[in-house]
C-alpha cells in the first residue's frame, strides 16, 4: 500500500522538483498538527489567507449552514443569491463611496485578469502600466504584469502593450500618459520582499492617473483586511483606487477573489459585447458565506487594531548582526539575510522546530513573517526565539 507523500509524488502536479512534503491532519487557531500531534505554527498564514487563524468556529459554522440551503446554482451575475449579495453588501460598506460594485471570482490571479479587461474596455484603451519586481497571480494576464523576467521569459509572447515603471520612483510617473489605460500597482509590494511605498508616491500617482484619464487599480491581495494595521493599505496613503483588488484574506479559508469599482466603471462590462466578463465558480455561495462571516469576525473583533502593537513586538526580537533589515508594513514583514542559501537553512531549521516561514518569489534572501492577525504576544516571542536560535545557529 502506498503511503500519502507516495501517492502525492506520483499523481499530484508539482510545483517545484522540492516541495516540503509536510504531511497534516488538522489545524486550529495559529496551529497546524501533523498525525503525531506535533504543532506547528503557522507563520505565513498560507501565504495570506489565514488572517483570523484556522477554524474560526463562526466561519465554519457559516460554511456548515450554507452547504445545508445550497451550493452552486448558476453561472456569476444571473440569480439573487443571499450570500453574493449580503457579502458584496458589506463589503461595500466599509469601502470608500466609488466603490459600490462588487465582481466575485475565484482568486486572485482571476480578479486581477477581470479588473484589466475592465480597464481597456472603459477607457478604449490597450496599455497597462505595471511595476518592476510586482506579482499579480500566474495566470497569462497576470503573469504579463509581473516585474520579473525570470518567471515570464518560458511562457511568452504575453499580452502586449504591457509598460514597466519603478516602484516607488516619482521620476517614472511621466511613463504614464494619455494611451495608458490602467496602472496596476501593489498598495505594498509582497512578493519583492515587503516594500512599502512613500505616501507621497502613491499621491503623486493618483493624481497622474487623474490628469491622463488612466485607471489606477490597487492589488490588495496580500494586503488588504488588517493585514498592515488598517481594514485597507491604501488607507494607510490618503488614496482610493478606481478598481480595487481582493483575495486571499477575503473568504476566511475558502477560494474566492474580487475586483470592485464603481457602477459607472463596472457597468462597461454589460454591453458591447454583453457578457464581457464571464465566471462560473466566481462568487460560489459557500465561499461567500464564509467570507461574510470571516468579514464580521474581524470587526466584531476589532483584531484589526491589535496589529500595529505586534508588528512592533517583532521587530523588537527580531533583532540579530546577521539580520540586515526588516521591511513591511503591520503583520506583512520580510527578514532580510545575506543569501537565499542562508535563508533556506534557516527557513527549514525553524520548520523543523515547528516554525513554518517561507521565502519571496522576488526576494529569496529574505524571509516572510505574516501570521495570522490573532497570534499573542507569548506565541510571538516563541516564534522570535525560534528564528534567532536558527540564525545564530547558522552563522555563529
Amino acid at each position: 500500500m502506498p503511503t500519502l507523500r507516495q501517492l502525492f509524488l506520483a499523481n499530484n502536479a508539482q510545483t517545484t522538483n522540492f516541495p516540503l512534503l509536510l504531511e497534516f491532519e488538522r489545524a486550529e487557531g495559529i496551529y497546524i498538527y501533523d498525525a503525531s500531534g506535533k504543532a506547528y505554527t503557522d507563520l505565513i498564514s498560507g501565504i495570506g489567507v489565514s488572517s483570523l487563524g484556522h477554524g474560526n468556529p463562526k466561519v465554519t459554522q457559516a460554511i456548515k449552514e450554507q452547504v445545508d440551503k445550497y451550493m452552486h446554482l448558476m453561472v456569476y451575475g444571473e440569480y439573487v443569491q443571499t450570500p453574493q449579495v449580503r457579502f458584496a453588501e458589506k463589503l461595500v460598506s466599509v469601502l470608500p463611496a466609488n466603490l459600490q460594485s462588487v465582481y466575485f471570482t475565484n482568486s486572485g490571479a482571476e480578479a486581477v485578469e477581470g479588473a484589466l479587461k475592465l480597464a481597456k474596455r472603459f477607457t478604449g484603451r490597450q496599455q497597462v502600466i505595471a511595476c518592476h519586481h510586482s506579482y499579480h497571480g500566474s495566470t497569462h494576464g497576470a503573469l504579463s504584469v509581473m516585474g520579473n523576467e525570470e518567471f515570464k521569459q518560458a511562457y511568452r509572447p504575453l499580452l502586449p502593450g504591457v509598460n514597466f515603471i519603478r516602484f516607488n520612483d516619482m521620476a517614472d510617473l511621466h511613463l504614464i500618459t494619455g494611451d495608458t489605460a490602467c496602472v496596476i500597482i501593489e498598495t505594498v509590494q509582497g512578493e519583492a520582499g515587503i516594500h512599502v511605498p512613500d505616501a507621497a508616491y502613491l499621491q503623486a500617482l493618483r493624481k497622474r492617473c487623474d490628469e491622463m484619464g488612466s485607471l489606477l487599480i490597487l492589488d490588495e491581495i496580500q494586503a488588504a483586511f488588517g493585514r498592515t494595521g488598517k481594514l485597507f493599505a491604501f488607507e494607510h496613503f490618503d488614496i482610493v483606487p478606481d478598481i480595487l483588488l481582493l483575495a486571499k484574506a477575503l473568504g476566511g479559508g475558502m477560494p474566492i477573489g474580487a475586483f470592485i469599482a464603481s457602477n459607472a466603471i463596472m457597468g462597461a462590462l454589460k454591453e458591447n459585447p454583453i457578457l464581457g466578463h464571464i465566471t462560473t465558480f466566481g462568487g460560489h455561495p459557500v465561499c461567500c458565506a464564509a467570507g461574510l462571516a470571516a468579514l464580521e469576525v474581524l470587526l466584531d473583533e476589532n483584531l484589526v487594531s491589535g496589529v500595529a502593537e505586534k508588528e512592533a513586538l517583532f521587530r523588537k526580537l527580531l533583532v540579530h548582526p546577521s539580520i540586515k533589515a526588516v521591511r513591511g508594513k503591520g503583520l506583512m514583514l520580510a527578514v532580510e539575510l545575506d543569501s537565499f542559501d542562508l535563508n533556506k537553512k534557516i527557513i527549514d531549521r525553524c520548520i523543523e522546530h515547528g516554525i513554518i516561514t517561507d521565502w519571496f518569489l522576488h526576494c529569496s534572501n529574505s524571509m516572510r513573517i505574516a501570521p495570522p492577525l490573532i497570534i499573542k504576544p507569548h506565541e510571538i516571542e516563541h516564534a522570535c526565539a525560534v528564528i534567532i536560535e536558527a540564525v545564530t545557529y547558522y552563522t555563529s
